[in-house]
C-alpha cells in the first residue's frame, strides 16, 4: 500500500493545469490548441478552455469537451486556474492583471517592438516563452516559419487588393493585360515571408524584384523562380533606385528577436508615386518602414505623405482555419514538452524561447532593444 501511494503521488505531481484563453486581439480568430491536441494532453493533464475560444477556427465548445477539456466562461477563469497558458498572440493590457507569478505563458510576443508589453510582463514575475525565438538545431525558427509563410502569401494578396482604386490605391492591376505592363513589386527580404509573397506576386503576373543582403540567397531565389524574378543586392541606394517605378513594396525583413531595420525612411516616401502601397509584414518587430504604425483588420490602412500603408500586426488571424492548423501542428510538440518537463531540464534551443523570467529579460536582443540589463537564463535557473 505504501508503494502504491508513492506511485500515485508521483503520477499526480506530473499533472499540469493547462489553459487556452480566447484571443482578444482585433479580429484574431486563431486558437492555441485544437481539440485533437487537447485530447492527447488530457490523458495526463487538466485542460481549461475559454468558451468560444475555437469558434473562429472551426471548433465548437462541444469539440473541446469531447476531447477532455473543461469549458469556462471567462478569460479570468482560465488565468486563475492554469499553470501553463497557451496562446497565439501576446497578452493585451486587459490581460496583464490576470497573469500570476507562478505561470508560464507560451505565445508569440515580439517583445522588441513594445516596451510597455515588456515592462508589464517583467512586473508580473511570470515566465514568458516566445514562439518566435525558439530555434532548431540548424538555427531556424520552427514556430515562426508556418505563420511567416501565411503572412507572406497574405502580403501578396493585400498588395494586389490595395492597388485597386476603390481600396485607396492607384488603380493598378497586378498582372496587367495585353499591351499594358504588370505592376512592379519590390519585396524587401528574401526569407520565408519574402519568398511566399513573391510566389503569390509571380503567380499573379507581377514584375517582382527581391532585395536581400545575402548574395547566396539571391542566387538561390533566382534559381528557384527560374528567372521569373529579379534579384537585387539590398542597399539604401538600390532601394531608392527602384522606388520611383514601384507600385507596391512588401517589407519582409527579420532580425531574430530584435527590432526590424528601417529600410524606407519618411524622406524616401517622396521617391514613390502617389498612392503606392507599402505592406509591412515586419510590423510585429517594429516595422521596416519608418512610417509604420500597427493597424488592425478592422482598419488596416492609413496614408502618410500620399502613400498607402498596410501594417496589420496579426495578418494570419484573418485566415484561422489555415493558420491554426499550421501553427498548432508546429507548436504542439513544444507544448507537450513544456507541460511535463521542468524548465531547467528543457533543451537549450527550446530555452532560447524564454524571453522574460522572474522579472528579468533573458533574451539579449530584447534587452538591447530597450537598453535594459540582460540576465542569462542559466543565472536564474541555478
Amino acid at each position: 500500500m505504501f508503494l502504491q501511494n508513492v506511485y500515485i503521488r508521483v503520477i499526480i505531481s506530473t499533472v499540469m493545469i493547462i489553459g487556452v484563453p480566447k484571443e482578444c486581439k482585433n479580429n484574431e480568430y486563431r486558437v492555441g490548441l485544437m481539440p485533437h491536441q487537447i485530447a492527447m494532453l488530457s490523458k495526463k493533464h487538466q485542460l481549461f478552455v475559454q468558451q468560444d475560444a475555437g469558434v473562429g477556427s472551426g471548433f465548437s465548445d462541444k469539440d473541446y469537451v469531447a476531447a477532455g477539456a473543461t469549458i469556462v466562461p471567462k478569460r479570468s477563469d482560465v488565468y486563475s486556474q492554469a499553470e501553463l497558458i497557451v496562446k497565439v498572440k501576446e497578452p493585451l493590457p486587459e490581460e496583464y492583471p490576470l497573469i500570476q507569478p507562478n505561470q508560464c505563458i507560451f505565445a508569440y510576443f515580439h517583445f522588441a517592438s513594445s516596451l510597455s508589453l515588456t515592462q508589464a510582463m517583467m512586473e508580473s514575475g511570470a515566465c514568458f516563452v516566445a514562439y518566435e525565438t525558439i530555434e532548431d538545431d540548424q538555427g531556424h525558427l520552427p514556430l515562426l516559419t508556418p505563420m511567416s509563410a501565411v503572412a507572406g502569401r497574405l502580403a501578396g494578396q493585400q498588395a494586389a487588393k490595395y492597388l485597386e482604386m476603390p481600396q485607396g490605391g492607384p488603380g493598378v492591376l497586378i498582372g496587367g493585360v495585353l499591351d499594358v505592363p504588370p505592376a512592379k513589386i519590390l519585396v524587401l527580404g528574401g526569407g520565408i515571408v519574402g519568398t511566399q509573397a513573391a510566389e503569390v506576386m509571380v503567380g499573379m503576373g507581377a514584375d517582382v524584384f527581391i532585395f536581400d543582403i545575402n548574395k547566396n540567397r539571391l542566387d538561390a531565389l533566382e534559381s528557384y523562380f527560374d528567372g521569373k524574378i529579379t534579384a537585387v543586392e539590398s542597399t539604401t541606394a538600390t532601394i531608392r533606385q527602384h522606388l520611383p517605378t514601384a507600385d507596391a513594396v512588401i517589407g519582409a525583413v527579420l532580425v531574430k528577436g530584435a527590432k526590424a531595420p528601417k529600410l524606407i525612411t519618411r524622406e524616401m516616401l517622396a521617391d514613390l508615386r502617389p498612392k503606392s502601397i507599402l505592406v509591412d509584414v515586419a510590423v510585429d518587430q517594429g516595422g521596416c518602414f519608418e512610417t509604420t504604425k500597427p493597424t488592425t483588420h478592422a482598419q488596416p490602412i492609413y496614408e502618410v505623405d500620399g502613400i498607402v500603408h498596410y501594417a496589420v500586426a496579426n495578418m494570419p488571424g484573418a485566415v484561422p482555419r489555415t493558420s491554426t492548423h499550421a501553427l498548432t501542428n508546429a507548436t504542439f510538440p513544444y507544448v507537450a514538452q513544456l507541460a511535463q518537463t521542468p524548465l531547467a531540464e528543457l533543451p537549450s534551443l527550446f530555452l532560447k524561447g524564454v524571453n522574460v523570467y522572474k522579472g528579468e529579460i533573458t533574451n539579449p536582443e530584447v534587452a538591447n532593444a530597450f537598453g535594459i540589463p540582460y540576465t542569462p537564463l542559466e543565472n536564474i535557473l541555478i
